[in-house]
């Protein structure tokens, strides 16, 4: 069944995504004085709140595929914000670590997306702003829970 605009306007999914393009494009334009794109903030934060993590493991946590993934480190790698240890201290995964320039230019980061975020609260509340992330997380339990349905 086709949607009007209008109906769109009250379809969770729809509106999701629109959240999420909006405030892609207000971390990037925020974090583009650093030289960094959301991803690259993203992929920062993830290795410094999860130490020794695999590529695969940080892919996973940013929504990014490992061969983006791949790209993103080595353009962090060249920069200098992170680097990678010779070996494997256990297993195969090779732990990337944030640099001292890293730890910095993440915490500058991290400032310029606590005000995006923050804005996003004050918009709401803290009322609604909590009943959100509790709907947000209710959506994403039941979709995360639901059976795969080929062919549709």
């Amino acid at each position: 069944m086709m949607q009007t605009g209008d109906e769109l306007e009250h379809v969770i999914g729809y509106r999701l995504k629109q959240a999420q393009a909006v405030l892609r494009a207000r971390m990037d334009e925020s974090l583009r004085p650093l030289g960094l794109t959301t991803p690259q903030y993203s992929c920062l934060e993830a290795i410094d709140r999860h130490p020794g993590a695999s590529n695969s493991d940080i892919a996973r946590s940013v929504f990014v595929s490992r061969q983006t993934m791949n790209t993103l480190l080595r353009g962090l790698q060249q920069r200098r914000l992170v680097e990678r240890a010779e070996r494997a201290s256990s297993g195969r995964a090779i732990p990337m670590t944030l640099t001292d320039e890293g730890r910095r230019l993440l915490a500058e980061a991290s400032d310029r997306a606590a005000v995006i975020n923050q804005a996003m609260i004050d918009a709401l509340g803290p009322d609604l702003a909590d009943a959100l992330a509790l709907g947000l997380s209710r959506c994403i339990g039941t979709l995360e829970g639901m059976p795969d349905m080929p062919g549709r």
